[in-house]
């Protein structure tokens, strides 16, 4: 039995407050900060000194795992050391890619539920990279970071407020990188939209959008002993947030200038999740947490507004939503991808047909090729072609990847820090706040403790 590591008291209570501008009900539920270790500082914008090789250990090598070494295989300046699975069977398939591709085996950890601890305490290992189920997430980062590793944990990272302060107080306490592996901020679409966001294309953005609708019928039998079915049957609540909350919080500069300050949640009544269960065992269960559907609202500090859905029981069709509102254009990623924007934010000569420019409909496909051609994403016009040819959900893992072993070769800050982490995971325990409390308003906190204005604006870092 795994020791319980994480005692960091988190309170909540139903308070009555004074409303104001910055708050959106007369009644919310408060979070209590913890407050800083003594002698810690905070992570924001923290870059660790530059690795020349960085040296890799995988643990957990079943549905994500594998994807993930056969990418580090094509990422210059890395050396993959060591593997570890519950499965020796897992192990050995991703030994036999090293094989194919001429590199030198692995070391080998399985067979027990310990043996992710012996990889971790390894002097050879720079990077401890995290692809197991939810429940061991957390742990197994906060560990690897006190044996000296950075670590990078599978999404979502967290999912209790006890974990994710782990978290937070473990990697400013050791100086190490914690970052959450969300793929879906790496997309060709959200990374030219968010270019272009920076460049002002769309004036102020007011209002972003974004979900995980994703049928998993299919899927749920592939999950190692049923752990995500499962746990969607014991939680309620926006269980699976960053996907959708990852490319909204970098439009909106989240603890860059910017902070979340209310939530709230609602769902529907759990109808095909039970039904599934019923369905495929013949007995129906005594009780399921989760909703089929369940939507967040979340305010910020500056007025801006973050729409968050999470389905993955109904026949909806596959969306991760993406779409922005700002005062001078717009951008929408689902079901029908495009921008509109208003005539004056391009002049006749970058802009074919300009006279048809409108906001009242997308730009036609000649514009639109223009549009993503001029503000094309550096890390995009870069590494594109090579990411759409390794793959990994279309090339955005294999960005993902590339972007973090970037960061850590040449001493930058990393694209996504433990307090994004932070922040795109908390919805999981505060929407189960808000709806077990009648959909009561719940404050989001601080995660910074004192430093979401310092940086301004979400940047990615280069080389000099």
């Amino acid at each position: 039995m795994m020791k319980k590591i994480f005692s960091i008291a988190v309170f909540a209570a139903l308070l009555s407050v004074g409303c104001s501008d910055d708050c959106v009900s007369s009644r919310a539920i408060q979070t209590v900060v913890p407050e800083r270790p003594a002698g810690q500082t905070d992570m924001v914008a923290y870059a660790a000194p530059a690795i020349d090789t960085v040296r890799v250990g995988f643990i957990g090598l079943g549905m994500r795992g594998p994807g993930a070494v056969e990418r580090f295989i094509h990422i210059p300046g890395t050396k993959i050391v060591a593997l570890c699975d519950l499965l020796p069977g897992n192990v050995a398939k991703c030994q036999k890619m090293l094989e194919k591709a001429g590199l030198p085996a692995a070391a080998e950890y399985s067979g027990s539920e310990e043996a992710w601890q012996e990889l971790c305490q390894r002097n050879d290992i720079d990077l401890v990279y995290i692809a197991t189920d939810w429940k061991h997430h957390a742990i197994m980062g906060v560990y690897a970071m006190e044996q000296g590793k950075h670590v990078a944990i599978e999404v979502p990272s967290a999912m209790t407020l006890d974990e994710i302060w782990a978290l937070i107080n473990t990697s400013e306490r050791t100086r190490k990188h914690c970052i959450q592996l969300e793929n879906c901020v790496y997309d060709f679409f959200e990374m030219n939209t968010l270019h272009m966001a920076q460049q002002g294309v769309f004036g102020e953005i007011l209002h972003v959008e974004g979900s995980y609708i994703h049928n998993l019928k299919e899927f749920w039998p592939y999950y190692w002993n049923n752990w995500r079915l499962e746990y969607n049957q014991e939680h309620r609540g926006d269980v699976y947030a960053t996907h959708g909350m990852g490319p909204a919080c970098q439009l909106l500069d989240m603890h860059r200038g910017d902070r979340m300050t209310t939530l709230v949640s609602m769902d529907t009544k759990a109808v095909n999740g039970p039904a599934y269960i019923e369905e495929t065992t013949g007995q129906a269960p005594e009780s399921f947490a989760n909703g089929d559907h369940t939507m967040t609202m979340i305010r910020t500090q500056k007025g801006k507004t973050i729409h968050i859905q999470h389905d993955v029981v109904t026949p909806r069709p596959y969306s991760r939503m993406y779409q922005l509102t700002g005062t001078k254009g717009f951008a929408n990623k689902y079901p029908v991808e495009g921008y509109a924007l208003e005539a004056d934010q391009l002049s006749s000569d970058e802009m074919p047909d300009h006279e048809d420019l409108s906001a009242h409909g997308f730009l036609s496909p000649e514009q639109h090729d223009v549009l993503v051609e001029k503000y094309m994403h550096p890390i995009i016009r870069e590494v594109g072609d090579m990411a759409r040819a390794v793959g990994g959900h279309g090339g955005m893992d294999f960005i993902m990847d590339y972007r973090l072993v970037y960061c850590l070769r040449n001493g930058l800050p990393l694209d996504m820090d433990v307090y994004d982490l932070a922040e795109w995971c908390c919805l999981a325990p505060l929407s189960a706040l808000s709806i077990e409390n009648g959909s009561a308003p719940v404050e989001v906190p601080d995660f910074t403790r004192g430093a979401w204005n310092r940086v301004k604006g979400f940047r990615h870092a280069f080389a000099e």
